[in-house]
């Protein structure tokens, strides 16, 4: 069995996005544009890395599902596919992680 996958979560978002946000957290984001749900996104992940640093595993579990989450928002509002996103972590993996950061443009 598979279990619920990233694309799964997106899929859901897909469905959400498009009700009312008096009914939908996902839709109210969006509705409130990517600034703001750019800035949703910081905020889970500085819990997220509070929760690590504190060695709190159900904290840190917790706040990556909401950064997850929010980071699927964020993409949904700039138009980025999260598909786009998993076709780059494949093309990542054809090399080691020190040679694709060396790969990457300085500046």
């Amino acid at each position: 069995m598979m279990g619920f996958t990233l694309s799964d979560l997106d899929a859901f978002l897909a469905s959400r996005a498009g009700a009312s946000p008096d009914e939908s957290y996902t839709a109210r984001l969006l509705s409130k544009g990517p600034a703001y749900s750019a800035k949703k996104l910081g905020e889970e992940a500085v819990e997220a890395v509070i929760a690590a640093v504190q060695g709190d595993a159900k904290g840190l579990k917790m706040e990556s599902a909401d950064v997850l989450y929010h980071l699927l928002v964020v993409l949904r509002a700039r138009g980025v596919p999260l598909q786009d996103v998993l076709d780059e972590l494949e093309r990542r993996t054809g090399q080691s992680g020190l040679q694709e950061k060396a790969s990457r443009p300085k500046g």
